[in-house]
């Protein structure tokens, strides 16, 4: 199925502006992030106690008293929200501070229980990290992230060469620069879920760069022979612009949904994949493309 045929867009032509879009949102990001003293990261790599919460009675009207309750107990800032439907009453407790050898969960539960005597509660989950174990997570993350991008620059190398290697892996860095940037913005915390979601758009942006790549030798067999080898990059993209298009926005239509639909638990990494695949569509197009050009002018790929 072609939905675009015999299309001539000339990616090349709007790449730099593109680029300078990315640059200005990841410098936008950049300042955000350094005012902010960081990223909000969640227990996973910061360490701490999150206690999810059931009660009887509606609680949503208590939250600041709950909120002024647990920062009395000396923990630090908690961070409280609801989980789910109105209805259902379910609360989340963080709280970043975890001195050692004591039960914060008991602590909370003792807490709640004087402020809120009349709205009896069941603790569904405790989810405790400490910070030691939040710290080796931090940095086994960041590694399996580097090895990855290492991984992939060995085989792009290998099954093409070195600059198309090089190609790829610059709008892989992109496209999760982009997605930290609006966890940035948002002040959205970096979770193990969001390593994942960030693993799964290095595959995915990946495999689209890959399918025009591999259009591209195959259009470049032979040799240029008096042809421009910026033409035979846009003519590439314009071959496999229906495949891209429609991978990119089904693929989206899925996020969405689960994004919409789908439990506070995950919502998080669906947005992380929304924003990834988003970028990571637009990437291929406009900035392996470009990076590729810009090779070869510099020094010939393909003669």
């Amino acid at each position: 199925m072609q939905l675009f045929k015999n299309t001539k867009f000339n990616f090349l032509r709007h790449s730099k502006l593109v680029i300078g879009l990315s640059l200005g949102f990841m410098l936008v990001s950049l300042v955000v992030l350094i005012a902010r003293g960081g990223f909000n990261m969640s227990i996973d790599f910061a360490g701490g106690t999150t206690v999810h919460m059931k009660f009887d009675q509606p609680v949503r009207d208590d939250l600041t008293a709950i909120r002024n309750s647990v920062g009395s107990l000396g923990y630090g800032q908690p961070e409280i929200k609801t989980i789910g439907l109105a209805d259902n009453n379910e609360i989340q407790i963080t709280v970043r501070d975890m001195p050692e050898g004591v039960s914060v969960s008991d602590k909370l539960k003792e807490a709640l229980e004087e402020t809120l005597p009349n709205n009896s509660f069941t603790v569904l989950a405790v989810d405790e990290v400490g910070p030691k174990i939040g710290g080796e997570l931090k940095r086994d993350a960041f590694i399996t992230a580097i090895l990855a991008l290492i991984s992939i620059l060995i085989y792009i190398g290998i099954r093409f060469n070195l600059p198309f290697g090089l190609a790829a892996i610059i709008p892989l860095t992109h496209d999760t620069l982009i997605t930290l940037g609006i966890f940035a913005l948002f002040d959205i915390e970096l979770s193990l879920p969001f390593i994942a979601a960030m693993l799964t758009i290095i595959g995915y942006s990946l495999n689209s760069t890959i399918v025009v790549f591999d259009r591209i030798r195959e259009n470049s067999k032979g040799g240029l022979k008096g042809r421009d080898f910026a033409d035979i990059v846009n003519h590439s993209l314009n071959q496999t612009l229906t495949r891209t298009v429609i991978t990119t926005v089904t693929t989206l239509f899925t996020v969405a949904a689960v994004y919409v639909l789908g439990s506070d638990s995950i919502k998080d990494f669906s947005l992380a994949l929304l924003v990834g695949f988003t970028a990571g569509g637009y990437s291929t197009l406009f900035i392996a493309s470009y990076i590729l050009v810009y090779w070869n002018k510099k020094r010939a790929i393909i003669k």
